[in-house]
């Protein structure tokens, strides 16, 4: 499979999602309801009946989760860094920070099932149900004024619970019965669609009126610094052809698009994050394709 056709159905949804956005007289009920709807039922059922049906060998998958943490912890440790280099305003650095190493999951299933079908679904899963946890935790901590609020705001996470439950699903031996899984599957498919829909919808490419070294600094890291480590480190752990494309494409992801409601939830900077998600959604259409040509 070609990368332009590899990204040009899912990048085509996320630009249907922009028009329809702007097109449309639907209401903002509409678009944060459907929004809701994929957060806490279709993409929790995606994320929880891949991570049962997932080999969770960790002898054959065990150099790929090195891989991905240790690309997450250079993203994490990188973004940090733009504090102390442009010592920006009040909460600017705690609201954009996340988006140097947070990932859209949404592009990211949908990108692995186009690739390798089942099996890349299934390594795509593995690796957010230990990223996820991961990031929130470090984007809540830049954000959070340390009253307990990490603990709850990662309980509270519907796609760390649904892969949590997944995974120990898959540990303890069970299987899902077949009809439960037809109706979990059917939910999936709707998720990955409905979800790159509304990554376009949310697209918002104002709103930058500060900071602007550091916003190029957090872009830069999200989608040049963190593939080029996955490839790395990969190459370096020699990981078969398909690990290293999936490592490489988890790295090369675009920022979640929840960065903003987190954000704002928390008392952020909302525009300036909204901004640095749709900059970086818009130059991923560039740069993913020339990170998955180099690790293809």
């Amino acid at each position: 499979m070609s990368i332009a056709s590899l990204l040009l159905p899912d990048f085509t949804l996320i630009f249907l999602g922009f028009i329809l956005f702007r097109a449309t007289n639907w209401g903002q009920a509409f678009w944060s309801g459907a929004e809701k709807l994929v957060y806490y039922i279709l993409f929790p059922a995606l994320l929880f009946y891949s991570t049962t049906r997932a080999p969770l060998e960790f002898a054959s998958t065990g150099k790929l989760l090195q891989t991905a943490m240790l690309t997450l912890a250079g993203g994490i440790a990188l973004g940090w860094l733009a504090k102390p280099l442009f010592r920006p305003g009040p909460m600017l650095f705690e609201s954009g920070v996340q988006t140097a190493f947070r990932f859209n999951s949404y592009i990211a299933l949908a990108l692995a099932s186009r690739l390798a079908g089942d099996q890349g679904v299934g390594l795509m899963a593995l690796i957010i149900g230990f990223a996820v946890p991961t990031a929130n935790m470090a984007a809540v901590h830049a954000l959070t004024r340390k009253d307990g609020g990490l603990l709850r705001e990662m309980v509270k996470n519907p796609l760390l619970m649904s892969t949590l439950c997944g995974v120990l699903f898959n540990l303890a031996g069970l299987q899902v019965p077949e009809v439960l899984g037809a109706s979990l599957s059917r939910l999936g498919n709707a998720s990955i669609a409905l979800g790159l829909i509304l990554v376009g919808a949310g697209l918002r490419l104002s709103g930058l009126h500060e900071a602007k070294g550091m916003a190029i600094w957090l872009t830069a890291v999200k989608l040049l610094a963190m593939p080029a480590i996955a490839f790395v480190i990969g190459r370096w752990l020699e990981l078969p052809h398909l690990q290293l494309q999936i490592a490489v494409m988890f790295a090369a992801l675009p920022t979640a698009s929840s960065a903003y409601v987190l954000a704002a939830r928390m008392g952020g900077n909302g525009p300036f994050v909204a901004f640095l998600i749709s900059a970086g959604t818009v130059l991923s259409a560039l740069t993913l394709p020339l990170w998955l040509a180099l690790a293809d």
